[in-house]
């Protein structure tokens, strides 16, 4: 709230340059502000009774804009990576998609790990549960199982995340 906005009988104030001006009426304080060409803006409303600031409202603005900015730039987005497997998998394809994985963790991205079975695969799907085993034992060094393998209608799927 800026300005004529601010309807509170009493508020308490601080100058332009950081000093206490105590409390006094929102009036006198709009008049203050008024002498000085800068707003008056309500800086912390929650407060008894509210805090009032006067700065140039526009400069505020943006910096509060250049702060969220920042804020934003500094803050990580995971991805989710997913790795697909066959139960039939031969020992240097799996090293490949070990590779593939070890990568993604590497980078700060959680690895889904998923077995896919088709037709008659579907009525073996416990024997071939050792793959995922055998995935998650050759990056144990550097990943950690987030979520242990689930059976999920026609696949298995199991989610890695880096040590820390």
């Amino acid at each position: 709230m800026i300005n004529e906005q601010i309807r509170d009988k009493e508020i308490r104030l601080i100058g332009e340059h950081g000093e206490q001006l105590g409390i006094m009426s929102s009036r006198d304080a709009l008049k203050l502000a008024k002498e000085a060409d800068l707003d008056l803006v309500k800086v912390a409303p929650q407060a008894k009774p509210p805090v009032c600031k006067i700065i140039d409202y526009g400069k505020y603005r943006y910096e509060m804009l250049r702060k969220e900015k920042e804020a934003k730039k500094k803050q990580k987005t995971i991805e989710v990576k997913e790795v697909r497997l066959s139960p039939n998998i031969d020992v240097n394809d799996l090293n490949t998609k070990i590779s593939a994985a070890r990568k993604f963790l590497t980078k700060g991205n959680k690895v889904k790990v998923t077995l896919r079975f088709r037709g008659r695969e579907m009525a073996h799907m416990q024997a071939s549960k050792h793959i995922l085993d055998d995935f998650a034992k050759e990056l144990e060094d550097i990943a950690q199982i987030d979520k242990a393998p689930k059976v999920e209608g026609r696949s298995m799927t199991m989610f890695l995340t880096e040590k820390r």
